[in-house]
């Protein structure tokens, strides 16, 4: 007996994925499962649970060989479920999401760490892992956008618009956030009334540039061919805003962001006042970290803001950016690597990364 716990320890201590376990390997997650004779239960290997000891320990390839043996799964790490601990979080996070979404007044955070199976400390933080906020935030974030689109009902006023949009009192809306799209909640109403946007347009090796400030900084880089198109698009992002061409004083700004798009580099240093969902905020901050002559797929830009499930919200996020090379969608690339579509023409996008790639490579 003894030589025979000795064989089998002896052979799991050789093979690769007894160390797996020890090391709790998240890329060994979904690939294999281990049970222990001395607790009749079997995990995946990535399992927070102390770990075995070997001569108790055999692994499997599958989970239902593990239950044929006798064994049945971890309450603890749900080793049955096919999925890697990441995929169990994300799907975990995102049942949280579609709870808040669901119901008018979010849930408490005990109520939703509950039905996630973890402690309300443990979830806040793997929500903020996952989602890179906090399901207070999210919550927040879901409620203002709510309120976007309550504010355009012409039939609705500010204050009824608040109050369908979930808030108990206009107070805290504004405690919330006093300013929306980079406006007050009336300004929105009225379509940007009151909000002044200094342009200019330059040529550039792409075409047309179109750049528009608020007080607080840039708001919209356009690219084009017409300028008469490119006032219109800015017209339409910004309805009843005071848009107003700009005079000499804008010169040097206008400069700055042609010679960025003609010599990109790391860094843009100019302020921005660009707005958005706290998702798309996410998006576009990751953007401006990767450098130039560097690409990613959307599937790994969504997997860099936690949410590797989200690659098609990834796309719209890229696809509302405000600000044309600044904010670089244009290096987020197909699966492939080929090039997909781009806000401001595939032909552009084409060029901006050849020209970034010849850069890189000086």
């Amino acid at each position: 007996m003894n030589k025979h716990i000795s064989l089998h320890t002896q052979a799991l201590c050789d093979d690769p994925r007894w160390q797996a376990v020890l090391e709790r390997d998240p890329e060994a997650d979904g690939q294999f499962v281990y049970a222990i004779s001395t607790t009749g239960i079997y995990c995946r290997p990535t399992c927070p649970s102390r770990r075995p000891k070997p001569e108790h320990t055999q692994i499997f390839d599958q989970p239902h060989q593990a239950e044929k043996a006798g064994y049945r799964p971890c309450l603890r790490c749900v080793p049955q479920r096919l999925e890697t601990l990441q995929q169990q979080q994300s799907r975990l996070v995102e049942e949280a999401c579609r709870l808040i979404r669901d119901n008018e007044t979010a849930p408490d955070l005990s109520k939703l760490a509950e039905h996630a199976g973890f402690s309300m400390s443990h979830f806040h933080k793997l929500f903020k892992q996952v989602t890179g906020i906090t399901p207070k935030k999210y919550a927040q974030s879901l409620r203002l956008e709510k309120l976007e689109q309550e504010l355009t009902n012409n039939k609705t006023s500010v204050t009824e618009a608040i109050y369908n949009s979930g808030y108990n009192e206009s107070s805290n809306f504004y405690a919330s956030r006093n300013r929306l799209s980079g406006m007050t909640a009336s300004a929105h109403k009225k379509g940007g009334t009151n909000i002044v946007l200094h342009y200019a347009i330059a040529p550039c090796s792409l075409g047309k540039v179109l750049v528009a400030a608020t007080s607080k900084g840039i708001s919209s880089i356009l690219l084009g061919d017409d300028d008469n198109a490119l006032l219109d698009d800015l017209r339409k992002r910004f309805p009843k805003a005071e848009i107003t061409a700009s005079g000499e004083e804008f010169t040097d700004m206008l400069q700055s962001c042609v010679a960025f798009i003609e010599q990109p580099q790391p860094h843009f240093d100019l302020p921005l006042d660009i707005h958005g969902t706290i998702f798309q905020q996410k998006i576009w901050q990751i953007l401006r970290q990767i450098p130039p002559g560097e690409t990613v797929s959307y599937a790994e830009l969504a997997r860099l803001a936690g949410m590797p499930k989200a690659a098609r919200a990834v796309a719209g996020a890229c696809a509302a950016n405000p600000v044309a090379v600044v904010v670089p969608c244009h290096r987020v690339v197909r699966n492939d690597s080929g090039l997909s579509g781009y806000r401001w023409g595939v032909e552009r996008k084409r060029t901006l990364l050849n020209k970034e790639k010849i850069t890189a490579d000086d």
